[in-house]
């Protein structure tokens, strides 16, 4: 089915279902995603199987004179933005000035809108590397994927490139004491005749003693809402649902976003 890559440095503002009117940053090329995960349910479409090169990333200077004359141009017309996002055709964090781009953002934020908040939405495979852990807590919003507390899970929903144990990755997530929000996108059907889905009991309980050990400072739950490139076989688990789950994690005591 189709999918879509963004085409620039810094797109929209584009309103967004988690984050209001949100100003979006492509720290990835144009023409291609890169990314560590390739999640069936991904917007971007697959991860290519090899890195042809072809396109290089943007280096540091073109995101921050993107955004300048972006900023300058939004400020120039009256037009704010809630959120300046980090996501872009791939995982953000696997950029070499990663950090650097960070630290830039904040100043031409504060320079533009000092009322804006910056966002990174991320797949959570970088947040051991120190530079990435420093950025990311620097941002109002360090959002991080966490889909599943099962490995099995993770390999069919996002299968990841890299070695993703979650056991580990939940360890790593409690590192940010709390200066996170934990994304999870539920989801089931079928994928090369496997049945799927993350919304079973066993899935949830096991979901939820995860979010105990992270202590988020919030949750964002969401569903599939535009194509995917598996097909039509992945199924948008309901609003009325997904309101369910969400109920159950405010009983633990963390603030949750739900996203139908």
């Amino acid at each position: 089915m189709p999918t879509f890559l963004f085409d620039k440095i810094v797109f929209g503002p584009v309103r967004s279902r988690r984050l209001g009117v949100s100003l979006g940053i492509n720290l990835l090329p144009a023409t291609r995603k890169v990314c560590n995960f390739d999640c069936i349910y991904c917007e971007c479409g697959w991860t290519p199987v090899k890195d042809s090169g072809s396109e290089k990333l943007p280096t540091r200077d073109d995101v921050r004179e993107a955004l300048d004359k972006k900023l300058r141009s939004m400020k120039e017309k009256g037009e704010a933005p809630d959120v300046i996002t980090y996501a872009g055709n791939g995982e953000p964090t696997l950029h070499p000035e990663f950090a650097e781009i960070i630290d830039d953002s904040i100043i031409l934020r504060n320079k533009y809108f000092p009322g804006a908040k910056i966002a990174v939405l991320s797949n959570s495979t970088a947040i051991s590397r120190p530079g990435v852990r420093e950025a990311l807590l620097k941002v109002d919003q360090n959002i991080l994927k966490l889909d599943s507390a099962f490995d099995l899970t993770v390999k069919i929903h996002n299968q990841p490139r890299v070695n993703v144990e979650v056991e580990r990755l939940i360890s790593e997530l409690q590192k940010f004491r709390g200066q996170l929000i934990v994304q999870t996108l539920f989801l089931r059907g079928e994928y090369r005749g496997r049945k799927i889905d993350n919304t079973t009991p066993e899935e949830i309980d096991a979901w939820l003693k995860a979010l105990k050990k992270i202590k988020p400072s919030e949750v964002m739950i969401y569903t599939i809402s535009r194509d995917t490139p598996s097909g039509g076989k992945l199924e948008k688990v309901p609003l009325a649902e997904l309101k369910r789950i969400a109920a159950l994690v405010r009983e633990s005591g963390i603030e949750t976003h739900v996203s139908g």
